[in-house]
């Protein structure tokens, strides 16, 4: 099995709108190899997530982009990977909000794997990281992705390595399988 032992990756997602199947999924997967998860979100206090449109679970935040917990803002240095969950309004939400597409933006410039599901692709449009890029999403996303520069497939992931950092993008809870396992792989490596 590979193993994250000894790496931190960070969960960036909005107060509320996550998938939260594409949150804890991947957690777990992260978990299980070893590595430790943070939940990062735009602010302190507890993240909402949804099963579609239904409320789901609530999760607490363990860093804020806005230094709200523990008295100093969240950054890409403290990480060695990043997972973008989906969920409509998730991604939606973080690409209006400047602290989150830098945060995002930080990981490119570094050289850290990062690792996207379903609508959070979003996020990495807003964060100017998909120009040049081969990665797949929810369809709905594809013009969006494409008018952004990227090379849009239908594939359970993708793994892009034409660029500064690794991304792993796949396209729907169905494929978290996949995503798991990939983005585990790739963030080994690190």
């Amino acid at each position: 099995m590979v193993s994250l032992q000894g790496k931190s990756v960070a969960f960036l997602v909005a107060p509320e709108g996550v998938e939260q199947v594409e949150l804890t999924e991947p957690w777990n997967a992260v978990r299980e190899a070893g590595g430790t998860a943070v939940l990062v979100s735009t602010r302190e206090g507890l993240v909402q997530a949804f099963n579609h449109l239904d409320a789901g679970d609530t999760f607490p935040v363990d860093a804020a982009l806005d230094g709200s917990v523990e008295g100093a803002a969240a950054t890409a240095a403290g990480f060695d990977a990043l997972v973008l969950p989906g969920g409509v309004a998730n991604p939606d939400q973080l690409r209006t909000d400047p602290a989150a597409v830098a945060f995002v933006g930080a990981f490119f410039a570094t050289g850290k794997p990062v690792a996207a599901i379903c609508h959070a692709p979003w996020t990495l449009i807003e964060a100017d990281v998909v120009r040049g890029r081969t990665v797949t999403s929810w369809p709905s996303l594809r013009t969006d992705l494409e008018n952004a520069g990227a090379h849009w497939t239908d594939q359970r992931v993708e793994v892009c390595s034409a660029g500064p950092a690794v991304l792993v993008t796949s396209r729907k809870p169905d494929d978290l399988p996949a995503f798991n396992e990939a983005l585990v792989e790739q963030f080994a490596k690190a």
